[in-house]
């Protein structure tokens, strides 16, 4: 070991194993040609000095920890401009067969651990494109994005800041709800907790060993080695203000909305994909949440997040959530087929497993088996985590104002994770008052328009539900008033 080389996370090594090797593909949508010429000297002089990871390899040791090591880095390894069939108008086929490629090509170990591809042809919602790809063993979406965002400039002015949504709202209002607590209620509040530990734990314990999620249009349940096949990459665009609407009606965050329209998109997706479903009884589905278990909501600046002791410090460090998505009889599909349930019961789900220490116990578990086995075996058990459930959710904040990438405004962007073990995997994006939703879905298996539709189909139906229909009931009563 040199003496400036440093211990890779444990959860680094989870995710950068034999059994388990996640990459995390970031998409930016260039509203300009992409011109490529100062690439280089661009990753050189602004990414390479973000954080030392991006200058560093992993090297194994004969403890079988592994360590970063700083290396020279070669730029021009790690910038890829794909040449694509000329003559064509658009190219999205041309993209999301490239985006397909890359879904089942890692990243080699023998150098940094990230590369960036540089699409110079226009797209239907794009002039360009800039792909970037980060091992996971670099950090979660916060530390990936956080590094990301120091890259990026506002458009309107580089000189400024980029500003976040703020959750300020919800945490006033909970605030003021404290106060009027007595000490009962933090007793009954505290008990509360550690009854949600025990059974959270518990069920978390079982996903990870012996209970699977059925087979269904979203889960194969038998293909071996599902974290290979090929993905396809879609997405769909919300409104920010309109889920703000939504919200304010049905009086849940906005993280409740999301979360409750794609558990309700994917119920309206497997009836679709499988009609023979409405006469069987619903199936057992799972969804692992990613939450981010740091002690703030902002992002900070690179040299706040890599100091030894910062509450905002890089690597990985976020829980798994399972979220079992409703289910019926058959006597009751159609009764509960009501988006409002599902909004309702992700509120449910997650404000329970907020309020509990679940989440920090499985964590320690998996320490223990890294002390007991090694991290091979804590890899296994994380893999066996994300193999018994049906797919997983990530969200993650952006900017509210456009920003530019050396000199190329992004009209937009997602993100998406490359090699867990399962068919469908979702992720969360706002950026200048929208919310990208976008889901990597296994190719050949998984319909990826008919589930966008499903989700749009989902998203309308709660809009009308709980913004159209009162608003159109408020200006009846006020019409009728008038009148009378």
């Amino acid at each position: 070991m040199e003496e400036d080389d440093e211990p890779v996370s444990p959860t680094g090594q989870y995710f950068s194993s034999s059994v388990l090797n996640v990459t995390v593909l970031v998409v930016f949508d260039s509203a300009v040609p992409v011109d490529d010429s100062h690439a280089v000297w661009a990753l050189e002089n602004i990414f390479l000095p973000l954080n030392p990871r991006f200058s560093s390899i992993m090297v194994g040791e004969e403890d079988g920890v592994q360590k970063w090591r700083k290396v020279e880095v070669k730029v021009e390894e790690h910038v890829k401009v794909p040449v694509f069939p000329q003559g064509l108008e658009k190219y999205d086929e041309c993209l999301q067969e490239y985006i397909t490629k890359l879904s089942v090509e890692p990243l080699p170990f023998s150098r940094p651990l990230w590369d960036i591809n540089i699409i110079k042809y226009p797209t239907s919602t794009a002039a360009g494109n800039l792909l970037f790809r980060l091992h996971h063993a670099l950090g979660d979406g916060f530390s990936l994005m956080a590094a990301l965002f120091a890259y990026l400039k506002r458009a309107d002015d580089p000189s400024l800041p980029l500003t976040f949504p703020s959750s300020d709202d919800d945490k006033k209002a909970e605030k003021r709800q404290r106060k009027r607590w007595s000490l009962f209620h933090d007793f009954l509040r505290f008990s509360s907790a550690c009854v949600n530990t025990v059974g959270d734990f518990g069920w978390s314990l079982m996903k990870s060993t012996v209970l699977e999620d059925s087979v269904s249009s979203i889960r194969t349940g038998v293909a071996p080695f599902v974290e290979s096949k090929p993905i396809t990459l879609s997405y769909i665009t919300f409104s920010l203000d309109d889920i703000k609407r939504i919200k304010e009606k049905v009086n849940v965050s906005v993280n409740d909305v999301l979360v409750g329209m794609i558990f309700h998109g994917l119920h309206l997706y497997m009836q679709e994909a499988d009609p023979w479903s409405n006469n069987k009884s619903s199936p057992q589905v799972t969804a692992l949440v990613l939450l981010n278990t740091r002690a703030i909501t902002s992002y900070k600046s690179m040299e706040e997040m890599i100091k030894p002791n910062s509450k905002a410090r890089w690597g990985n460090q976020f829980a798994f959530l399972h979220i079992p998505i409703p289910s019926f009889d058959n006597n009751e599909k159609k009764k509960n087929n009501n988006p409002f349930h599902f909004v309702l019961q992700a509120k449910k789900y997650i404000r329970a497993k907020r309020f509990s220490f679940g989440m920090h116990l499985t964590g320690a578990l998996l320490e223990i088996i890294r002390m007991l086995k090694g991290p091979q075996a804590a890899s296994s058990y994380t893999r066996k985590t994300l193999i018994n459930s049906s797919l997983a959710i990530s969200n993650i904040i952006g900017p509210m104002e456009q920003v530019q990438l050396h000199g190329h405004p992004i009209s937009g962007f997602h993100f998406m994770m490359f090699g867990n073990p399962q068919s469908l995997t979702i992720s969360i994006l706002s950026y200048m008052g929208n919310v990208r939703v976008a889901f990597g879905a296994e190719k050949g298996f998984i319909d990826s328009q008919l589930l966008v539709s499903c989700m749009e189909k989902s998203f309308e139906m709660l809009y009308e539900a709980t913004v159209v229909n009162k608003e159109d009931q408020a200006y009846r009563h006020e019409l009728h008033a008038k009148q009378t």
